[in-house]
């Protein structure tokens, strides 16, 4: 009898289960639409709907600036929907995240929706891109001021957002342990 109440609470929370807009330049690898079916079976392992960007099927006559405007409006689409982001933001082509991701955070921090974003490094700013030091402050290889508030993000990432070090798995976890009332997977 207690099993058939933990099924029937198993279905009611998937039923209610909440979306998730999952950013990252991982639309990008060789094995994106692999890899993107991945992470949604990770989502819906911790309760979730993971929404990728590559869900979206582009119209097959589109190209150039007409496909980019295409794709924005559909990600902006699917990111509105989602209750909430999961964004990776791992170094991507240099020392800092990918920009189209780094627009998706922001942009849903603007919509008031919760942003919770992981990286594989734990390391300050300042740890991380610092050349060297221009009297008190370091500076990157370029002699821009690297901030020093020992933050592994920018700090408009790391003040609005939840950063979790780690990957993916990691960030659903804990996800889903700030969730009150929650049962867990």
């Amino acid at each position: 009898m207690k099993q058939d109440g933990i099924a029937a609470q198993g279905r009611a929370a998937a039923r209610k289960a909440k979306t998730i807009y999952l950013a990252g330049y991982d639309v990008f690898r060789a094995d994106a639409l692999e890899h993107g079916e991945r992470l949604q079976q990770a989502c819906l392992r911790h309760g979730y709907t993971g929404l990728y960007p590559l869900d979206n099927a582009a119209p097959p006559d589109l190209a150039g600036r007409a496909l980019a405007q295409w794709i924005c409006a559909a990600n902006i689409g699917l990111l509105r929907r989602a209750d909430r982001v999961m964004a990776n933001l791992n170094p991507f082509r240099g020392a800092e995240p990918d920009s189209g991701t780094v627009f998706e955070v922001g942009y849903a921090a603007a919509l008031g929706k919760p942003v919770w974003v992981y990286t594989g490094s734990g390391a300050s700013l300042v740890e991380q891109v610092a050349a060297g030091r221009d009297g008190a402050r370091a500076v990157d290889a370029q002699g821009y001021t690297v901030e020093d508030f020992g933050l592994n993000l920018n700090l408009m990432i790391a003040c609005s957002a939840q950063v979790v070090v780690g990957d993916a798995e990691d960030c659903l976890r804990a996800m889903a342990r700030a969730e009150p009332g929650r049962l867990m997977p």
